[in-house]
This record gives structure tokens, C-alpha cells and sequence, in this order.
């Protein structure tokens, strides 16, 4: 077997059966579920970790969350990433009536119908998110980060016809080099680095055949590493490809440039041209500062005190970068408006649309938190040519 979707491997003793599937896609499901009942392998692989498979058994997930410890966590950022991704793929699915991951769980649903036993080969998904921002470049941040709000933001609608040819061998092979050239180190993670993880976790599952489902971006890959695997041309650790990459000088000095440039500038204007200078410089970085933050969340549609809330704030989180406007801001507007029950039960359907992530009040507590930190560092870029201007002139 070699088709477009499904690769048999011999490999030494053992049989792999790779099935290679798009995440919202009906005829995915029922690949899935034809290949394990024909197969009846010893083990069913699939592309989840623990916390996904719980996340989907779990109707009520959502329920636990506490927004306010995450903000104060400082999670707030992966959060929004993880619900831009949740909204993106579920709003492929929506009009197929298939859920992102169904296949999966119908994988695990079918093993458990033959008894067949079934393994997680999946790296956890925080830990790669937080592999992949670890990795990037400033300006790469910014690419990801405008990337996912786009996501977040687009009423494109994908057909059935669209789905399925993301397993199309040309298709993938298009679509990897576009994210390779657009953001390399987001493809090295999200793609390479779990392609070995993926083949090593397979490779290590008990049995002598084996069904792996993996998403069909990874069959090449995954194919690969197998192979190599087996013929013992190569060796994967695991455990290294779970920590997280050493911070760079850039990235730890990175938070104290900006207050430490203000900082200079302002004490620049007191010993050249005295106080009152001095004063009219920190107050125009207050405004600049303080006036974007509050504009911010005046675009999330925050609550009033949240707005004062991100002006106040500003200025004490650039002096002190352990500590972001968005914290203040995104911890007032949900005290001040405490998710209800239909906001966490509505979470994965308000997050398909704009007009749903404002309404809901989870959401929009992260979009308070993420506009008012966008805005205090956008004052601050703005303040420094203004400031300067004023020590040189």
C-alpha cells in the first residue's frame, strides 16, 4: 500500500501503517475507521498528547478555567494563541459538521471497540507553543503574531473540496514551503521537531503492527525518521526535544532596553536643559504611554475602570517589565466582568467570530489584555522620537 493517504512500512519485524488525515475532514474519519476494522492491528498511534485527549473527552474543560490566575501566570498570551488556533480550525469544520481532532477520537474510539490497545505520540501542545515563540526572532514574533490575529479575524469559508486536498502530496509539499520561507523556525517546530517525536513515540509503541493516524503534513517526515529508525542510521531524544530553549542575551535584555532608554533620555533633558524640561518630558511618555494602553482597551470594549486601569498602569509596567499593562488591565475587566455561564459554555463558538469574541466576556478579557499591551508598547515606540527630539534640539 503507497497511496496518497496511507503508507505501509516493513520495517525489520514489525508493520507500521501510516494514515495520514486532515483534522476536520469527513472522509478522514472514515478512512480511519476502515483502516483499523480491516487492519485489526496489535496498537492504534495517534497524533494527540494527554492533555488534547482530555480537553476533547472533557465537555466541561472550559468550565475550570480562571482567567484571573491566568493572567496573573502570565499565560495570558498562550491562551489567546491556543484559542486563535481552537477558532481557526473549528471554524474549517463547521460546515462539514466535524469537530477539529474527530479523527483522532474516532481512532481511539475504534481501538477501544476492538480492544485493541492505543498510545499518545504527541508532544504536549503547550510545550510546543512555547518551544515555537521560545525559538523566534523578535521580528518573527511580530510575523506570528500578526499571522494568528489575521487568522482570528478572516471570514474566508473553506469547502469540503478545499479539506481534502490539504492531504494532497502537491498541496502540502506548497503549503511547507511557504511557512518554511515565511517563518522557518515556527516550521522547524511545529513541523520537523514533531515529526521525530512523532516516529520516535511510534517506534517505541509495543507491538509488531502498528496503525499510526497522524495529521497528513507529517507522513513524509514521520515516514522518514521510521526508516531511519529502523535501520539504525539515527537516534532520537526525545527528552531534549521537550525543553525549552535557553533564553538569548537579546531576549533577556530585550524587556530593559525600553525603560532604560526612557529612563536615559528623560535625566538627559534634567542635566541639559533642568527640571522643568525634564518633567514636561515624563509627562508626554505618561500620555503617549498611559493614552495608547487605555485606546487599546477602549477597542476591546473594556469596562471604564479597565480603560483608567490602562492608562495608571502603563507607565508602571515599562519601568518594571515582570509586570505587563495587559496583567492590570485583563485582571480588572475580569473581576469586573466575571465570565457567566454561557460564556464558558459558548467559549469555542463565540471564538469563530468577531462579533462573538466581543460578546463573550471571556474573550474579550483577553482581547482588554492583548490590546492594552499592544497599545502601552506602541506609546512607547512613539514617545522615544519625541523625547529625543527634545534632549538634542
Amino acid at each position: 500500500m503507497n497511496t496518497e493517504t496511507q503508507t505501509r512500512l516493513t520495517l525489520a519485524d514489525r508493520e507500521i501503517i501510516l494514515v495520514g488525515t486532515a483534522h476536520v475532514s469527513r472522509d478522514s474519519i472514515d478512512e480511519v475507521n476502515k483502516v483499523i476494522e480491516e487492519e485489526k492491528p496489535d496498537r492504534v498511534c495517534v497524533e494527540l498528547d494527554a492533555g488534547r485527549l482530555a480537553s476533547m473527552k472533557e465537555q466541561d474543560s472550559w468550565e475550570k478555567l480562571d482567567l484571573i490566575k491566568v493572567f496573573k501566570e502570565g499565560k495570558g498570551f498562550l491562551l489567546m494563541a491556543n484559542l486563535v488556533l481552537a477558532g481557526f480550525q473549528r471554524r474549517m469544520g463547521q460546515n462539514l459538521g466535524v469537530k477539529p481532532g474527530d479523527e483522532m477520537r474516532t481512532a481511539i474510539e475504534k481501538a477501544a471497540e476492538l480492544g485493541i490497545p492505543y498510545s499518545l505520540c504527541d508532544r504536549e501542545v503547550q510545550l510546543t507553543l512555547k518551544r515555537a515563540w521560545g525559538s523566534c526572532s523578535f521580528w518573527s514574533k511580530n510575523k506570528l503574531l500578526a499571522t494568528l490575529l489575521s487568522s482570528a479575524f478572516t471570514t474566508e469559508k473553506i469547502d469540503e473540496n478545499q479539506i481534502e486536498s490539504l492531504k494532497s502530496k502537491n498541496e502540502l509539499d506548497s503549503m511547507m514551503g511557504e511557512l518554511a520561507e515565511y517563518l522557518p523556525e515556527i516550521k522547524k517546530v511545529l513541523i520537523d521537531e514533531r515529526d521525530e517525536y512523532l516516529a520516535a513515540k511510534i517506534w517505541e509503541s509495543q507491538g509488531s503492527r502498528i496503525v499510526a493516524v497522524i495529521g497528513a503534513g507529517h507522513m513524509g517526515g514521520v515516514k522518514t525518521h521510521l526508516e531511519k529508525l529502523s535501520a539504525g542510521a539515527a537516534s532520537i531524544n526525545t527528552n531534549k526535544l521537550e525543553e525549552l530553549p535557553p533564553p538569548s542575551l537579546f531576549s533577556k535584555l530585550a524587556p530593559w532596553i525600553i525603560p532604560a532608554l526612557i529612563v536615559a533620555l528623560i535625566l538627559a533633558g534634567f542635566f541639559k536643559s533642568g527640571g522643568a524640561v525634564s518633567l514636561s518630558m515624563l509627562i508626554q511618555w505618561m500620555l503617549w504611554n498611559g493614552s495608547l494602553a487605555a485606546l487599546g482597551t477602549i477597542f476591546a470594549l473594556g469596562h471604564p475602570l479597565s480603560v483608567l486601569t490602562a492608562f495608571l498602569g502603563a507607565p508602571v509596567a515599562t519601568i518594571n517589565p515582570f509586570i505587563g499593562v495587559g496583567l492590570f488591565a485583563g485582571v480588572v475587566e475580569a473581576t469586573l466582568r466575571r465570565p457567566r455561564v454561557q460564556d464558558i459554555e459558548h467559549l469555542s463558538e463565540d471564538i469563530t467570530s468577531l462579533k462573538g469574541l466581543y460578546r463573550n466576556r471571556v474573550s474579550r478579557a483577553l482581547l482588554v489584555f492583548f490590546l492594552s499591551s499592544l497599545g502601552g508598547a506602541i506609546g512607547n515606540f512613539i514617545s522615544i522620537p519625541f523625547l529625543t527630539n527634545l534632549v538634542v534640539r
